[in-house]
């Protein structure tokens, strides 16, 4: 199977995290305007296991090192694959609270408490399971980036001064992030350190991938069920409604899950060189990309007073610095 070589490329594979992770949500745009979010939902999905397929069966199974995924996944004990499956299903719900929040709070509040509590979070779980690099300017790094995130947020409540802030957006926030913070340390539990030469019974990153989506996949049939017929915000929806979508609003949904799947796939094929910290806290940086698309492409800050480019370019200079950082900690 592939495998990163170095920590240099380790990196490159997690910038490519971080470009997916702050993209894949774009794809929304692509859809009818009329398409919901819940019923673009199911093509996300359904796109993110097809990738993770055509990966295993591809480079997770191609060269010398390690297994291909058709042995690995046969050798493997059912407690890791046991643990990768739970993780996917705390990632399901832990994104759906995510932009059910967004919807609800806005920008301004959900990213900065459900992404920061999640990097926070993510960081050190992810450190414990598997000390790699230098804890002091790990956790430096970490801090530099949620200031950056404050400043996003400052930036966003000037924008939008006077909305009011939903407290169940930021209640659905809080839980996101614990959510999505805890998710990744189940999928790394079950990974073999070594990826050249995997220990027996433990999954490789393609595996532990393929896993952790089945699980997505899944639990997806129980809660964005609920979401439809209970949504947060709007009238319910039914699966009717999903078949007749157009060609144009399905294929969005699944181009949506196969950037996100890259991503998150990169990050796990990275964390053998980089650790699952470092490779984690790199992906978050998704929150830089998510605002250059909003401010440079969206122009979501045309119409906003002066004092928001200020915020804005403090929140470049404090994400980038505090990227570098998080690099420089290995």
């Amino acid at each position: 199977m592939f495998i990163v070589e170095s920590y240099g490329s380790a990196v490159l594979f997690c910038i490519i995290t971080m470009l997916c992770w702050g993209s894949w949500a774009n794809t929304q745009k692509l859809a009818d305007k009329n398409w919901r979010f819940e019923l673009f939902y199911w093509d996300y999905i359904l796109g993110m296991f097809l990738f993770s397929i055509v990966l295993a069966f591809t480079l997770g199974s191609s060269g010398e090192a390690g297994r291909s995924f058709a042995t690995d996944i046969n050798q493997a004990e059912s407690s890791n694959l046991l643990s990768a499956f739970i993780g996917g299903i705390i990632f399901n719900l832990a994104n759906i609270l995510l932009v059910a929040a967004l919807n609800l709070a806005g920008m301004a509040v959900a990213f900065p408490v459900g992404i920061g509590i999640a990097l926070i979070l993510g960081v050190l779980l992810n450190y414990m399971l598997a000390p790699m690099g230098d804890f002091l300017l790990l956790i430096l790094g970490v801090v530099m980036v949620m200031v950056a995130i404050l400043f996003t947020a400052a930036a966003y409540r000037k924008a939008t001064a006077g909305t009011k802030v939903s407290s169940k957006g930021i209640a659905l926030s809080v839980v996101s992030g614990v959510l999505m913070g805890s998710f990744y340390p189940f999928v790394a539990k079950g990974i073999s350190p070594d990826f050249s030469a995997p220990e027996a019974g433990m999954l490789t990153p393609y595996t532990a991938f393929v896993v952790m989506v089945l699980g997505a996949l899944i639990s997806n049939f129980l809660f964005n069920t609920i979401l439809m017929k209970r949504p947060f915000a709007g009238n319910p929806v039914s699966y009717s409604d999903y078949f007749s979508g157009s060609r144009k609003s399905h294929l969005a949904g699944i181009l949506g899950g196969l950037i996100w799947g890259i991503g998150t796939a990169f990050n796990i094929i990275a964390s053998g060189k980089a650790g699952f910290a470092i490779s984690y806290g790199l992906g978050q940086g998704a929150t830089l990309i998510a605002a250059i698309w909003g401010v440079f492409i969206w122009k979501e800050f045309k119409n906003a007073p002066r004092i928001t480019n200020i915020l804005i370019a403090c929140m470049f200079l404090f994400y980038v610095s505090g990227l570098l950082v998080i690099i420089l900690s290995k």
